[in-house]
Formats: C-alpha cells, structure tokens, sequence
C-alpha cells in the first residue's frame, strides 16, 4: 500500500469514523498484517454499521447491544477463519481470551454496583432524596446551583446516568411547564454529572478502566478534582445567569426511607473500601473486593427476608412503627436487584470490548498509535480524545488508548482520563446521561438546545485542561507535551 493511501486511511479512521481499531488481543509470534486486506476492510465496514445503529438507537428504539453483539461475533468469525486457514491455530483464540478477561473483570465489578445502586434504589434512597429537595421551596436558580452540586459529588460514587435522572427529575418536578428553565438545568447536571464521574475510580467506565489496568492509582485520580470543578463550574456559572428568577411553591409529599436503607448504603461504602484494599493492599483484581462485597449485600438480604414482618396477623406487627411497616410491605430480594442491572450496557460492552479487540488484532491499532501519540504527541491526541469522546461512546475510545499502552507521564494518563470522562458533555448524544435525559425530558432538553451552549461548555473543557497541566505539573516529569 503506498504511503499517500495509508496516510489517507489514517486520516479517515480518526476523522471519520472515530475509537474503530484501537484495541490489541495480544499474540504470540504467528500474527498477520490484514490491515490491507478485505478482512480488514470488511472488519471496519461491519463496526462502522453496527456502532451507526448504536448511534440512531433513539429513532430505531433498536437496544445498542443487539449490533454490536452480532458484529463482534462476525468481526472474530473471520479472524478465526483466517488464522486458522493460515495454519494458525490458537492465535485468534489467545487474542479473544485476552479481550474476554478484561470484560469480565469489568463485567463483575459493574454487575455489583449496579446491584448496589438498584438496592438503594428500592429502599427508597434517591426517592426521599428527590421529595426533600422538591419540598424545600427553593427558588429555580437555588435548584440549577443545587441539583448540579449534587450531580457533582453523587456521581463519583453512583454512576452518571442514575445521578442524572435523579437530578432531572427534580428539576422537572420543580420547574413543571418551565422549558427554559428545564433546557439550561439538563445541561448543567449532564456536565457536573460528567466531570464529578472524571476524578472518581468509581464514577465513570473509563477511570475505572484505567484503575482496573493499573496504570493510575486509586489516590492519584483525585489529583482531577481541581480541573474537575473547573470544567463544570466555568459553565454553570456562565448559563446561571439565564436562569428565570422565579420561586416556585414547595410540595408536600412524604416519603420515607425503607427498613435498612441506611444499613445498604454502609454496605456499598465498605464494598467500594474492600475492593480498594483487595487491589492497593493485596495486589488482586478490584472486581475480587466487589464481589466479596456482594456478600455483604446478600447476607444483610437474607436478615431483612428472615425478620420480615408485613401483616396484621404476625403477632410481632407494631402499627406505630411505620418506616418499618413500608420497609416490609415487601421482602427484601437481593436477586431481584441483579435481575434489574442495566443487561443492556452490560451487553454493549462485551460488543465494544470485542469488536474493538478484534480491529485492534488485525493490525488498526498500530496504525492508529502512530499517528496520535507519535506524529501528533500525546497532548493533542488526548485532546482529541474529549472530542471523540463527544461523538461515539468513551467506552471504545479509552478502551483503545488502553491497548495502546503509548509511552506517557502520569500527568499524560491522567489528562486522558479527564478528557475522555468531560468531552461528552459537549453534545447531548456524547453521554449516557444526556441520552437519557433526553429521553426523560423530552422536547424541552434537546439536541439543539445543548449545542446552544456547546462553546460555553467548550470553554469549560479547555479550562479543565490548562488547569490539570497548572495545578498537576509535577506528573509529567518533563516528557515533552
């Protein structure tokens, strides 16, 4: 192939069709260059038509797993195919293997907290959460600032999406009829939610990812905690002042936190310490901490089952008590919880890990390597990550930079970590809570009216980014920018 007509094939990758073949399964010696073959091109093709249905999920009411699945499982039929007609037997077989372990460690450590999130969920936690702020009696701006405080800080511990409905649903519980209002509160809980989830291990797939990998240290992540406010703050700030000053009147519903929800919440902190201290302390994979916290989970689960009490004819049922009547209206099912765990997104990414694992596998990732991390250098190439990022899901894309393994400072790593978690904020399709907020509050969060403010929240991603290089210059250890 001639350089002119490779240069332009890396062009197209990066420009075109983003996060395709940034992923290697590894090899052993008999591997073959199908870059410049039809495997390779059909490869691509097949990704780039899967992730296109990814991306029209919302007009298709497609599920986004159901493409990638299927491309995933044709992307390594062929590799297979042609490895083994090659005489190579096992090679594709160890690549796979190498890109299934990583999903599973993932696979296990999310389907955990998932469960965790689902369980403080049916004991009422986000529910009384949401009453409370609706019944305060804040004014509309009180609640821009407020339910974005709090986008920022839950969603380091929770995950992005269910802070986010959360935060929506006050504000459309609050703000009713209001569009405007909705519109510009949306934004700004898309944007806190992000940037909070970007100096958490825990708040978003990508810093897990990279905590998963070993590269960044638990500690080290909330060195983006600074650069983090900034990137939130620089907006919110700036779209506060078109908030209608208006003081809505306050409600007046009760809810009440059911039978042991506290005790589930204390649960899921110490689960987030054990898997902490099974990786930092006994150098085990984090999923192994999750999992044994999981326990915990089913073992406070079988005592809520066992001292159920629901009826009038138990002889031990106590009237007065009424938090403990709702908590026992129905027992408490630890599997109940599993079973409600977002199966989809949990699919998605075996897909996207697969798919991505298998271009990387033929050749892509090399290609792709070059160009970002040596022609560009590793500062516009994690730039250009945010900007990816915006455009197809950050999981594929940090995923690629993962398996790439470019030769960066720890300032470098933790650039692209704040990069790819903020960057999709920048267009409401760029995030898995601007999806679903669309969604929740349709017509008046829209497309069009996140793109509005897309150069304020621009200027907030490159605020974060001047700031991570000021306030973090010790972590780049003079390795040229």
């Amino acid at each position: 192939m001639k350089l002119s007509y490779k240069l332009f094939l890396q062009v197209f990758m990066l420009l075109g069709i983003p996060g395709l073949a940034m992923a290697s399964g590894g090899g052993n010696g008999n591997h073959l260059d199908l870059t410049s073959s039809w495997v390779g091109y059909a490869s691509l093709l097949i990704f780039v038509v899967a992730y296109g249905f990814v991306m029209a999920e919302e007009y298709t009411h497609m599920r986004k797993s159901k493409p990638v699945l299927l491309a995933a499982g044709i992307i390594w039929g062929i590799i297979g195919w042609v490895y083994t007609s090659h005489g190579f037997t096992h090679a594709a077989e160890i690549a796979v293997r190498h890109n299934i372990l990583e999903y599973a460690e993932l696979f296990l450590f999310l389907l955990v907290a998932m469960t965790y999130i689902n369980a403080m969920e049916e004991r009422q936690v986000f529910e009384t959460l949401r009453v409370k702020l609706i019944n305060a009696g804040f004014s509309l701006r009180q609640i821009f600032w407020l339910t974005g405080v709090l986008s920022f800080f839950i969603s380091p511990v929770a995950d992005n999406l269910t802070t986010a409905l959360l935060m929506c649903a006050v504000v459309m519980a609050i703000g009713k009829d209001n569009a405007k209002f909705i519109g510009l509160a949306c934004i700004n809980i898309v944007v806190a939610a992000n940037a909070g989830g970007a100096f958490s291990p825990f708040g978003d797939i990508t810093t897990l990812m990279v905590w998963q990998k070993g590269i960044v240290s638990f500690g080290t992540f909330f060195n983006l905690f600074i650069p983090s406010v900034v990137n939130w703050i620089v907006p919110a700030i700036i779209m506060s002042f078109a908030v209608p000053k208006l003081q809505p009147e306050a409600g007046d519903v009760d809810v009440k936190l059911k039978r042991g929800a506290f005790v589930v919440i204390g649960l899921f902190l110490l689960t987030i310490c054990t898997a902490v201290s099974f990786h930092n302390f006994l150098h085990l994979p984090p999923m192994m901490g999750m999992m044994t916290g999981l326990a915990y989970l089913k073992l406070f689960g079988f005592y809520l089952k066992k001292t159920h009490k629901s009826t009038k004819n138990d002889p031990d049922y106590d009237p007065e008590k009424a938090e403990e009547r709702l908590g026992d209206t129905v027992a408490f099912d630890v599997f109940k919880n599993i079973a409600r765990a977002e199966w989809d997104t949990l699919m998605f990414f075996y897909g996207v890990i697969l798919c991505v694992g298998g271009l990387g596998f033929i050749g892509y990732l090399a290609i792709v390597s070059e160009v970002m991390y040596v022609s560009w250098g590793a500062t516009a190439a994690n730039v250009l990550v945010g900007f990816l990022s915006a455009i197809v899901d950050n999981i594929p894309v940090m995923f690629a930079v993962l398996s790439m393994q470019p030769d960066m400072s720890m300032g470098h790593w933790l650039l692209v970590t704040l990069t790819a978690g903020v960057g999709g904020s920048m267009l409401s399709i760029g995030s898995a809570a601007g999806v679903a907020l669309m969604g929740q509050a349709r017509g008046m969060y829209t497309f069009g009216g996140h793109m509005k403010w897309m150069p304020v929240i621009a200027l907030g991603y490159f605020a974060s980014i001047i700031t991570h290089f000021f306030v973090n210059s010790r972590f780049f250890d003079n390795v040229p920018l």
